[in-house]
């Protein structure tokens, strides 16, 4: 793995390191899943199998019923 270095706000990275600590992750961490969704965007299959991957976290709470889920 080759290390870069960027400059950014102090008080931006303060706020990437928050955002991704609420999600039991590290900005670097954080920084590698951004930068392979950065380079796949033309593959509109990819994007979606990233965004699936992102909010897997996401919980419904329970299951809707099928009346519930086509309501409109």
């Amino acid at each position: 793995m080759r290390n870069i270095t960027f400059s950014a706000d102090e008080d931006l990275i303060e706020q990437a390191r928050l955002t991704a600590r609420s999600h039991r992750e590290s900005l670097n961490d954080a920084f590698r899943r951004w930068l392979i969704e950065y380079t796949v965007r033309g593959g509109s299959g990819r994007e979606y199998d990233a965004l699936m991957k992102r909010l897997q976290y996401v919980r419904a709470g329970r299951r809707f019923s099928r009346d519930e889920m086509n309501e409109r």
